[in-house]
């Protein structure tokens, strides 16, 4: 069995934010085929902050604290400041993950990113630092 950091087991056993907003401003919406993990993020924006995120995650323990964690980091900050949080500054909060839970990390933030480009396309705004969508053949940037 991994070895997990307290604070690994901390977000597992008491997961933060957990549920669904109905009136989100923005959904996104990953999953993880090899290993089963889906992650849902909800947000909710207000004067261009991450007033609520709440998240649905059916998976290991790991993708329940990453959600919970990457929750936790999104909320209050600004849209640019959310766009920010990668998987490993996840994983460095969670003080590690094991390494066959790394790909756990990932989910959180890209589920975050998902969820604000939504939100973004929906507002029609530009988010300085958003990630473009890979594969969509977008030329016609800069």
């Amino acid at each position: 069995m991994p070895m997990y950091s307290g604070k690994v087991m901390d977000h597992f056993m008491n997961p933060r934010n957990v549920g669904e907003i109905k009136d989100a401003d923005g959904i996104g919406e990953v999953g993880n085929p090899v290993c089963g993990d889906m992650m849902t993020f909800f947000i909710k924006v207000k004067d261009n902050r991450l007033e609520d995120v709440k998240f649905q995650t059916f998976g290991c323990g790991a993708a329940v604290a990453v959600s919970s964690m990457t929750s936790e980091m999104a909320k209050g900050k600004t849209l640019e400041e959310a766009v920010k949080i990668t998987p490993s500054l996840v994983a460095q909060e969670l003080e590690g993950l094991p390494k066959n839970k790394y790909h756990c990390s990932n989910l959180g933030a890209q589920a975050l990113q998902k969820a604000i480009r939504d939100y973004a396309q929906k507002k029609g705004i530009t988010i300085e630092g958003l990630e473009e969508e890979k594969g969509e053949g977008d030329e016609e940037g800069e």
